[in-house]
């Protein structure tokens, strides 16, 4: 997995989790979660089905509310933040959903727009304009007036990644991006996200079970476990890979097969 370049906070604490516990009503999903995602990491949340990897993200994004404990970025309580103080944070945050979450009624652009409209005071032509740029960034230039039923799957995950980074988002949040992409799409979206990464400087945090997107893309990680209900492991995958003598995170990261093998990033 290729590193970032050299970054003013490269390297120092971006998004903390401390006594993290997510519950609903009285079930108690997963306890005790306590990790630290690094500025400029890439940062994979991964476990089996179930175990609640996009609920965490989701508690990460405020859309659910932790039963205990709290997250912190930069060393400011998001979980406890006032209304205005949490709605501030959240326009640093970009976030792709598993389906690309485009309104099919409008182009691209228009997507691309939204949250410019929303939460700035650019012109209509200043919004197409930047709607271009971050479409041109992830491969869709001269795209802009077409449809999502007019592209590919593929297609729809970069123009959801082009919405998502609309405000120059400081973290980006993908939720299974892989998920219903051939190998060839999903490798190209890897590849993407590290030269966004590389570019823009952003934190990204990534919930999926794919292997190869695992050590492609990942240096930073969660394990959590649906059965102890608490995360077992946490760290750069490929070191889990190496290092961790926990027998269902071996399993998980090889399924099986030769460590070295697996552990190889496509490409």
């Amino acid at each position: 997995m290729a590193e970032s370049p050299s970054h003013p906070k490269r390297g120092t604490p971006h998004i903390e989790a401390r006594n993290l516990t997510m519950a609903f009503g009285s079930f108690v999903l997963m306890r005790d979660l306590n990790f630290v995602v690094r500025h400029g990491d890439i940062f994979i949340i991964m476990g089996g089905s179930g175990c609640g990897k996009s609920t965490l993200l989701r508690h990460m994004i405020g859309l659910l509310e932790p039963a205990a404990g709290e997250i912190l970025y930069d060393g400011e309580n998001f979980t406890k933040a006032r209304p205005e103080q949490r709605e501030m944070m959240l326009r640093r945050f970009g976030v792709l959903y598993q389906s690309g979450a485009l309104w099919s009624s409008m182009t691209l652009a228009e997507n691309v727009g939204l949250p410019l409209e929303e939460f700035t005071d650019l012109s209509r032509e200043d919004i197409r304009e930047v709607a271009s740029l971050k479409l041109a960034l992830v491969g869709l230039k001269g795209f802009e007036d077409f449809y999502p039923s007019q592209i590919s799957g593929g297609m729809q995950k970069r123009a959801g990644l082009a919405r998502a980074m609309a405000l120059d988002p400081e973290v980006l949040f993908f939720d299974e991006p892989s998920a219903g992409l051939d190998p060839i799409s999903s490798r190209l979206l890897d590849d993407l996200i590290l030269e966004l990464r590389d570019s823009l400087g952003a934190t990204i945090v990534v919930v999926t079970h794919e292997l190869a997107s695992i050590f492609t893309i990942g240096n930073n990680s969660v394990f959590l476990d649906a059965q102890s209900r608490t995360m077992i492991a946490h760290g750069d995958p490929h070191e889990l890979l190496a290092h961790c003598d926990n027998p269902v995170v071996h399993r998980f990261l090889t399924r099986g097969e030769d460590g070295e093998k697996v552990s190889r990033p496509h490409g």
